[in-house]
């Protein structure tokens, strides 16, 4: 068979209830196009892979954990058995509508976006448990990574296939995956897209994914701007501490030699704290440089991505 323009990755758990109309719907709704989709079963305890087989075409791809990994690996197994030009990901619970998905592969293809991301326009979920948390999440991630997308927990995506599949998704980046683009310098927009509220099966989502999420966020901004250049940070630090506590050490050495006692002195315990502190953090960020150098050096992994190389009148996009 010839390379799929699309293909689309789903990933399920417990929704044996939904398998039937969201293989339909999803399999109407791509039918003029050349496609595969790849359903990615994350450890269901029910039977959700009995519907898979049972109403599934021979576009279909099943891929079943032996157990339950989270929604970010189970994108990562689907990403990496991807064969399409374009790789499309999106929810099984019936909220996300495949019917979005060819008017968002035609502006990815005809406006050369490397994500067209979807936004729920009119989202149908709670508002106390999951809009107004949502946005909040939104705000702060989109405010402190610069990547101003409104709607970063929309699954409903559709990437070139060069960028979804050099994200490196593991833990649980889900939420991050245009962060995780734009690191890549992938071009990205937003699209208006339906959202429908769940009918079949229960949410797999809380308020506990909250402090998850910035956890995350944590991770997230430490790779933005100092995955390369570790010691940035941590020689920073280290530094700023040692300076600190070297001067509370002077001021109360000249205290001593002046006469005073400083022995029990709770800043004489700080200045101590602060050159330990400072001492750790520099050696913490020698220790990252090797382990850095060590990742791109022992794959032979570059620290840039070419977009073109232009050669007199030839061009050649990497």
């Amino acid at each position: 068979m010839n390379q799929p323009l699309l293909s689309v990755v789903i990933t399920i758990f417990n929704e044996e209830e939904n398998i039937q109309p969201l293989l339909q719907a999803t399999y109407s709704a791509l039918s003029s196009l050349n496609y595969e989709v790849i359903l990615v079963e994350d450890g269901s305890t029910d039977r959700t892979v009995a519907e898979v087989k049972k109403y599934a075409n021979s576009r279909t791809k099943l891929i079943v954990f032996n157990r339950n990994y989270g929604q970010t690996t189970a994108l990562a197994a689907g990403i990496d058995h991807a064969t399409g030009k374009y790789i499309a990901t999106m929810d099984g619970d019936l909220q996300n509508d495949p019917s979005d998905l060819p008017n968002m592969l035609q502006k990815a293809i005809e406006e050369e976006w490397d994500v067209v991301a979807g936004r729920r326009a009119n989202r149908k979920d709670g508002l106390v448990l999951r809009k107004i948390p949502s946005k909040i999440a939104n705000w702060i991630i989109r405010n402190t990574t610069k990547v101003y997308l409104k709607d970063y927990g929309c699954t409903l995506r559709v990437y070139k296939a060069e960028i979804a599949q050099n994200m490196g998704l593991y833990g649980e980046l889900h939420r991050f995956i245009p962060v995780l683009a734009k690191q890549q310098g992938a071009r990205m927009t937003e699209v208006d897209v339906k959202h429908h509220p769940r009918i079949h099966g229960t949410s797999k989502y809380g308020l506990s994914r909250t402090f998850k999420v910035m956890a995350d966020l944590i991770l997230m901004l430490f790779f933005q701007k100092y995955f390369q250049r570790p010691i940035h940070l941590f020689g920073g630090l280290g530094l700023l501490s040692f300076l600190l506590g070297s001067a509370i050490s002077l001021y109360l050495l000249v205290l001593k030699i002046m006469g005073e006692d400083i022995w029990g002195r709770p800043i004489m315990i700080l200045g101590f704290i602060l050159i330990l502190g400072g001492i750790q953090f520099i050696t913490t960020g020698i220790i990252a440089e090797i382990i850095v150098r060590t990742y791109f050096e022992s794959q032979d992994k570059k620290t840039y991505r070419i977009k073109t190389i232009f050669l007199g009148e030839i061009s050649a996009d990497q």
